[in-house]
């Protein structure tokens, strides 16, 4: 049934023939009821009906040019007085067909037709009762007026559906387009998050595997222990980071899940600690102090947080030169979380770092001002007054609005 269903569909004028076929068997057999065969009406007769079920085979195909055609076949028939027959359903059909189109003036002139024709035709075959009065003649007008307008009715209703899903599949397909393009914009702000992320774990732990492994190259004969606790380090460094890298590339691929346990929770500000170990161990002279009571954060806070301390502390040990000493300070705040990372290095290489210095990447600064725009704080970085480098945190713990 559904073939046949779309058959019909993909076939409108073909169906529409098929009718226009059995309309003209019926207008036929009224034709050869007729008594005036040869004559000049009854040629006008044979006329009129083939127009009219053309109308009928073509409506969908030139609807105004049908409704036309029609308007002159009804003309003809008034002029050489050819009695209404069955091929006159075609002019409802037109009238239903031009309302369900986007041509407004055919519409209305088809509903102005429709109106019109039953009293022209009154007019013109009405045949005089004296039983009858002139009330019951206009309510009988007016009752062959009804099946035009409902044909007309039906038509515009039609129309008016179709418009109306019409705007519905647009506005859809308008949605379905803003939700490609959030997801696009999401893919891609999740990939400049990951970019940053990769940025500091391998700025971090690449650093510090560095100095180590020179350490151990400075000290392997002369302290056996000492290199191979620089060893260690290095070794233990080098999990950690391959352990955070699968998971920022874990969140790359489709469909798969974290394998073995590998991934590791995001860091916070209880992981601090164990950062300005690893970076003492590596080296590097820093104070850690915490001022204020200790609480949960935002998981964004405690990210944002530990990412700072830990790229700031890079560019030191990276750019401060040697002996730098390094300061780092948390302050839990009623509403904010205050960072202070302070050294005493070549403030200098910090600030052409800050736009694409040494090491040709130019992300450390930039990814911290990143960082803290996107939970709503303020960033503060620039050379300390005698020399060094200061880098100052405000991070609102209160969720951005």
């Amino acid at each position: 049934m559904q073939r046949l269903y779309d058959f019909f569909r993909r076939h409108p004028t073909g169906v529409d023939t098929f009718w226009a076929l059995l309309l003209l068997g019926f207008a036929g057999l009224w034709l050869m009821s007729d008594l005036l065969r040869g004559s000049l009406q009854y040629a006008v007769a044979v006329v009129v009906v083939l127009s009219l079920c053309t109308v009928v085979a073509l409506r969908r195909r030139a609807p105004v040019k049908m409704l036309l055609l029609a308007t002159a076949a009804g003309l003809a028939q008034m002029v050489f007085d050819v009695e209404p027959n069955p091929a006159d359903f075609a002019m409802l059909v037109i009238i239903y067909t031009v309302a369900c189109g986007n041509v407004r003036w055919a519409s209305r002139y088809a509903l102005i037709g429709g109106v019109l024709a039953p009293f022209l035709s009154r007019l013109r075959w009405h045949q005089p009762d004296p039983y009858s009065t002139l009330w019951q003649d206009v309510i009988v007008t007016v009752f062959l007026a009804v099946p035009f307008v409902l044909a007309w009715v039906m038509g515009d209703s039609l129309r008016t559906r179709r418009a109306y899903w019409a705007q519905l599949e647009e506005r859809a397909a308008r949605l379905e387009k803003e939700r490609e393009t959030q997801s696009r914009i999401a893919v891609a702000a999740e990939r400049a998050r990951i970019a940053r992320e990769l940025h500091d774990v391998v700025a971090h732990n690449v650093s510090v595997m560095v100095v180590q492994a020179d350490g151990a190259a400075y000290v392997l004969k002369s302290a056996p222990d000492q290199a191979r606790q620089a060893l260690e380090t290095i070794s233990g460094t080098g999990r950690q980071a391959l352990a955070e890298m699968r998971r920022l590339l874990g969140v790359l691929r489709t469909g798969e899940g974290a394998e073995g346990g590998e991934y590791v929770p995001q860091p916070g500000v209880e992981q601090l600690a164990d950062l300005v170990e690893q970076v003492r161990g590596a080296g590097l002279s820093v104070e850690f102090t915490v001022h204020g009571e200790e609480r949960p954060l935002p998981s964004g806070v405690e990210l944002t947080a530990y990412r700072i301390v830990q790229e700031a502390l890079t560019n030191t040990r990276k750019h401060g030169g040697p002996g730098v000493g390094a300061t780092v300070s948390i302050v839990y705040g009623e509403q904010n979380l205050e960072l202070l990372v302070e050294d005493d290095g070549r403030g200098a290489q910090h600030e052409l770092y800050e736009d694409g210095g040494a090491d040709g990447l130019g992300h450390g600064l930039i990814g911290m001002r990143e960082r803290v725009g996107m939970v709503g704080g303020s960033l503060d970085a620039g050379p300390r007054p005698g020399g060094g480098f200061r880098i100052s945190a405000v991070l609102p713990l209160a969720p951005v609005r």
